[in-house]
């Protein structure tokens, strides 16, 4: 029972510390509910005690732990820990040690020995002081009576009401102090007003011209007017541009107004007007400036702006205050318009810049940039205007800022890095997958965000080459040896920091900027395009990954594809599954590896469609059977981001479309012509049988010839020159893809060309057509040549064959065939032709008289 009760009150003390909810009558119905919540967890909760020998081979295991991951100081440092606590006696141990192992996150990994020292102890509670511990004999005034007992009741006002209370507390006999005032005290003179310090202050009263009380009263129908001194309005004049709030001048939103009660007698107001309105606009201007040092700033290059803003107002306030003093200094000459002609030179470039405030409004998140390119600008129309002063002070502004501004992609040039705490604008990460074939194109993107307001208009010519530098060093990091290739390149900076743009300029102020910071980024880009051009030859070579393309795709060695074409077609013919991935990759691997230079293991083939028996029976009786078929052959990283994946798609139509012409070739070349005993009913067959065998042959071989030969020959020995030339990535990446899309065009495969490649694709049609014609006349069918049309088809004729001869006579079909082909061979020819007239390109024209040729040569 008393166990029970035990528990009962600690869990009452439990519930009012957690919950903050008491007993009472008010909050007893929460309270209880929270209160059977808590017993029904402690009476179906099971809480055993922890096994002490379990937590100390748990322990065990994390010594052995941290030695073998070779963390021997953490080891020993809970060695002795252990070893300290084997003294003490508590039987709570077992379970604190285990609560803190569960509690522990990766302790290997995440502990420090050093962390050890930092814990927290619990603070000594310092003693409280009491009046016992003052010694007042050795305190202050201890010779005065300060630390006596003292009975107010002495002078109470209750005296005459309580007799009595005087007599039980008498009042103490008080030592005299030198602060009784005696007889003997003296008041000092200087506690006295002099008569002519009394005049001296009332005159201070009377020159405090904007006191009611110093100006008369003026009659009811008059205008109010106040004479000052001119000294008072300049005076004034100064507070106003400090900053400052005045009499004469008030401030109302953001303009500057003059009260008009002032005047001066040797002056009229219209003409004081105008010069205190001068003043006020100048005032509104400057104080635009103030409220601009007062926004809050996040790029660091206006963070410098405001700082720098924030010395000139600090050089305008010390004229100000000089000027001040010397018009209060005796024998000086007061004159409010040679205060107003300095005001305005020591202000010009501060007036100047509050224009450009004004353009700039308050929100400059969205348009990052602009305010550099407004101080540019700014500094390129004071220096047109001649304005010498101005255009060095605004000058130097401007250099400030864009300094602070390139700090920004100093660790991008220097080494590929970026700095979190000052990151460029212009560059956004990308960096997803990690993938090191899409380094160049994808992990960094060039972000001229929206508007280009991310890169200033200045260095727009200059900053794709800061862009491009820091890619250089990235690429450069994922060689092993870098640390051959890291420079640093902070002298080429100091250059553009020595630049003094108070010395005589040979080109405007606009002109040097972009010429300094473009020789700059040139030497800089120069220098890291040099190294990765040196890197990529040693580590790659870029000529034999073109010649295995060349050879996977472009066809260059006929030898090597006969074996792999031999299969696929053959397969085709037979109405077998030809476009197994497996067996696809495993012909291609066993023919490509011949090529010595080629990593045969890096080639795949696979099939984009439908498999080939879930298909129509004549699908394979077609050459776009083969548009399904997709060559993969995976470069090394560092050439893959030269030769991207879309150039592969370039390489892989054009290698498709080769293999379609071969595709025909084979099906003619395979069927033999019939002996010289088939006869013809019309006896025409043989003849055009010969010319249409001819003809297609013909037109097959000058295509092919001149798609291989003149175009992907040409071209191929072209882009290796062009290459060799480049300096950097960019470069060969762009002068790859001008070579590969300028080789789809010319192998008729652009989108603008595609009636034409229509147009050949179906005289490919018309050759394995053909071919199935001559393999579908088989000698049982001229037996009778005069009842052709009551034979049946053999039931045992091959799947491929979907030429039925009770359609028409054989003679009428190859007359068929023979017309579909000039028809077909005309309208490219013609195509080409106009071509050729329009682009003026030779090749066209050289491709259309071949064509030509070949169908002129078969006509009968």
């Amino acid at each position: 029972m008393a166990l029970a009760a035990n528990i009962n009150a600690l869990a009452d003390e439990l519930i009012t510390a957690t919950a903050k909810i008491s007993s009472d009558e008010k909050e007893y119905s929460q309270f209880k509910k929270l209160k059977c919540r808590v017993e029904d967890a402690l009476r179906t909760g099971s809480h055993a005690r922890t096994n002490q020998f379990t937590v100390s081979k748990q322990l065990e295991g994390l010594q052995e732990k941290f030695q073998v991951l070779n963390r021997d100081d953490l080891a020993s440092a809970l060695r002795v820990r252990l070893n300290e606590l084997e003294d003490s006696r508590n039987d709570w141990i077992p379970e604190i040690l285990s609560l803190i192992l569960q509690l522990s996150d990766r302790p290997a990994l995440l502990s420090k020995v050093e962390q050890l020292g930092t814990l927290a102890t619990a603070p000594e509670e310092a003693e409280s002081l009491s009046w016992a511990h003052l010694d007042a004999k050795e305190a202050a005034f201890s010779d005065q009576d300060i630390w006596e007992e003292v009975n107010f009741a002495a002078d109470s006002a209750d005296d005459d009401l309580s007799p009595a209370s005087s007599i039980t507390a008498p009042p103490r006999p008080r030592s005299p102090t030198s602060n009784d005032l005696g007889e003997e005290y003296v008041i000092p003179e200087e506690a006295f007003v002099s008569d002519d310090e009394e005049n001296l202050i009332c005159a201070i009263e009377k020159s405090q011209f904007w006191n009611d009380e110093n100006h008369p009263e003026v009659p009811q129908n008059e205008e109010a007017s106040r004479t000052v001194t001119e000294l008072q309005i300049a005076k004034e004049a100064i507070f106003m541009l400090q900053g400052l709030p005045t009499s004469i001048f008030w401030r109302l939103d953001e303009e500057v107004e003059i009260d008009r009660r002032y005047t001066i007698t040797y002056s009229s107001i219209e003409t004081l007007t105008s010069w205190l309105r001068c003043f006020c606009k100048m005032a509104a201007k400057i104080d635009v400036v103030r409220q601009f040092t007062k926004r809050r700033h996040d790029l660091p290059y206006m963070e410098t702006l405001c700082r720098d803003i924030e010395n000139k107002l600090q050089e305008f306030d010390t004229f100000l205050s000089q000027t001040q003093s010397y018009y209060v200094s005796a024998g000086s000459t007061v004159s409010l318009i040679k205060l107003l002609f300095d005001a305005r030179r020591q202000s010009r470039s501060l007036v100047l810049f509050a224009e450009l405030v004004t353009k700039l409004g308050q929100d400059t998140e969205n348009e990052p940039m602009l305010c550099l390119d407004l101080l540019y600008d700014l500094v390129g129309m004071v220096e047109a205007l001649g304005e010498t002063r101005a255009c060095r002070s605004l000058a130097e502004l401007f250099m400030s800022c864009f300094m602070t501004y390139t700090r920004s992609f100093r660790p991008w040039m220097e080494g590929g890095q970026l700095d979190p705490r000052n990151p460029p604008l212009f560059i956004r990460v990308n960096q997803t997958n990690g993938n090191l074939r899409t380094l160049w194109h994808d992990w960094y993107v060039f972000d001229e965000g929206p508007r280009e307001q991310n890169v200033p208009r200045f260095l727009e010519n200059s900053i794709h080459k800061v862009f491009a530098t820091g890619k250089n060093m990235v690429f450069l990091g994922h060689f092993k040896p870098f640390p051959d290739y890291l420079i640093n390149f902070r002298h080429f900076y100091q250059a553009l920091e020595r630049y003094n743009p108070e010395g005589p300029p040979r080109y405007p102020f606009p002109v040097t900027v972009q010429n300094a910071f473009a020789r700059l980024v040139e030497s800089i880009h120069s220098s890291s395009a040099g190294l990765l051009r040196a890197a990529l030859d040693e580590h790659c070579e870029l000529d034999i990954s073109i010649d295995a393309l060349h050879h996977i795709y472009l066809g260059k060695d006929l030898s090597v594809l006969d074996s792999f074409d031999a299969k696929v077609f053959d397969l085709m013919d037979r109405g077998r599954s030809w476009d197994d991935r497996f067996l696809l990759t495993e012909l291609a691997r066993t023919v490509f590896k011949e090529v010595s230079f080629i990593n045969s293991s890096n080639i795949t083939v696979r099939s984009t469609g439908l498999p080939s028996f879930h298909q129509p029976p004549d699908n394979d009786r077609t050459v776009k059977s083969l548009e399904a078929l997709l060559i993969e052959f995976v470069l090394p990283w560092h050439i893959a981001n030269i030769i991207t994946d879309r150039d592969i798609s370039y390489y892989q139509r054009i290698a498709i479309f080769l293999m379609q012409i071969r595709r025909a070739k084979y099906a003619l070349v395979k069927q033999r012509l019939r002996d010289a005993r088939k006869a013809i009913p019309d006896g025409t067959g043989d003849t055009l049988t010969h010319i249409l065998h001819h003809s297609l042959l013909s037109f097959l071989d000058s295509l092919y010839g001149y798609l291989t030969q003149c175009v992907i020959e040409t071209a191929t020995q072209s882009v290796k020159s062009n290459l060799s030339k480049t300096r950097d990535v960019d470069a060969m990446t762009s002068t790859h893809r001008f070579f590969i899309v300028s080789l789809e065009k010319q192998c008729l495969l652009s989108e603008n060309l595609s009636p034409i490649y229509e147009a050949i694709l179906n005289l490919l049609d018309l050759c394995i057509h053909f071919a199935d014609l001559q393999t579908a006349q088989s000698p049982e069918d001229e037996i009778d040549s005069d009842i052709d049309s009551s034979d049946e088809e053999d039931p045992d004729r091959e799947q491929t064959l979907t030429v039925s001869l009770r359609d028409s006579p054989y003679g009428h079909q190859m007359r068929g065939v023979k017309h579909q082909f000039d028809h077909l061979t005309s309208f490219v020819v013609d195509g080409l032709k106009s071509l050729d007239r329009v682009e003026k390109r030779s090749s066209w024209g050289f491709l259309a008289s071949k064509l030509e040729w070949g169908k002129n040569s078969g006509n009968i």
